[in-house]
This record gives structure tokens, sequence and C-alpha cells, in this order.
């Protein structure tokens, strides 16, 4: 014989209706929504938090780099000016040598060489008396106005430039 179980009415529940069955899904869907509803708001919350800090750090990066950038510009400043001062300086210095040394070169070559050696420290003297009363600006103007008129004689330029520099500062190449 089949053994039958028979429902104890104590532990059963008493069947639920239709009716009561969709209530409680519809109040269980409502009870998810604003689970839901709720975690949005929160993981919101939590992005404009972080989107504002990202944002205070971004403007404090750039402000610091506008400060350090504002440094920078003033200490490139500062040693271009000294730079011209020391340009100015050496020229004049060469520009009274090469005079001082114009009797010299009228005793060892003649008068009409002394005379182009004084006329040449003159003008030395001048070019570095202009260089001096000159601002980095004005520098900066004069020489994109000679670069633009003539580009060649301002590539030239640069090249015998760099060629001396390289002479001068380079090791050279020694052989033994």
């Amino acid at each position: 014989m089949a053994d039958s179980v028979t429902p104890n009415p104590d532990t059963t529940p008493e069947p639920t209706s239709t009716q009561e069955a969709k209530g409680h899904f519809a109040k269980a869907m409502e009870e998810a929504k604003a689970g839901a509803k709720a975690l949005g708001k929160e993981a919101q919350d939590r992005a404009d938090a972080y989107r504002e800090k990202a944002g205070q750090a971004g403007s404090e990066w750039m402000d610091e780099a506008k400060t350090r950038g504002n440094e920078a510009k003033a200490k490139a400043a500062d040693l271009a000016n000294e730079g011209k001062a020391g340009a100015s300086r050496a020229m004049t210095g060469l520009g009274k040598m090469v005079e001082e040394n114009a009797t010299l070169i009228d005793e060892k070559v003649g008068a009409k060489y002394g005379d182009y050696a004084r006329t040449a420290g003159k003008s030395i003297q001048d070019a570095a008396a202009k260089l001096d009363a000159k601002e980095l600006g004005e520098l900066g103007e004069d020489a994109r106005e000679f670069v633009r008129k003539s580009p060649a004689l301002a590539v030239g330029i640069a090249a015998a430039a760099g060629f001396m520099l390289a002479r001068l500062f380079g090791g050279g190449s020694s052989k033994d």
C-alpha cells in the first residue's frame, strides 16, 4: 500500500486567493522599484560628489600650472635681460678695444685702415647702445622683421653662429 501523507492542518497555510497573490506581487514590485530608485539616487549623489572633487582637483592643477608657467616666464625674461645686458657690455668692450688699437693700425698698416678701425669701433659701440636701449619685445620684433626681409641671410647667419658655437663649446674631435 502506498503511504499517503495527510496534511497537518496546523502547519499548512490557508490557501490564498489570486487577488492576494497579485497584491503581494504588486507590493514586492513597488518595494523593488523604490529600492532601485533609492540606489540610483545614492549612485547619482556619489557621482556628483566625485565629479565635484575631480573638478576642484583639476582647477587646482590648472592654477598651479598657470603659477608655474608665470614663474618660468618671469625667470626667462630675467635671464634674457641679463643676456642682453651682457651682450651689450661685450660689444661695448669690443668697440673700445678696436678703437684703442686704431693708432697701432695707423702705424702698422696705414691711416686709412686705422680710420676704418675707428669707424668700426664706433659702429659697434653705437649698436651696443641701441641694443641696451631696446626692450626684449622690440628686439624680437626686429629679428622677425629681419627674417621676413632676408630669410636666406638669416639662415646663413644662424648656421655660421651655430658652427662658431659648436667649435667654441664642442670638445671637437682630436685626432691623435
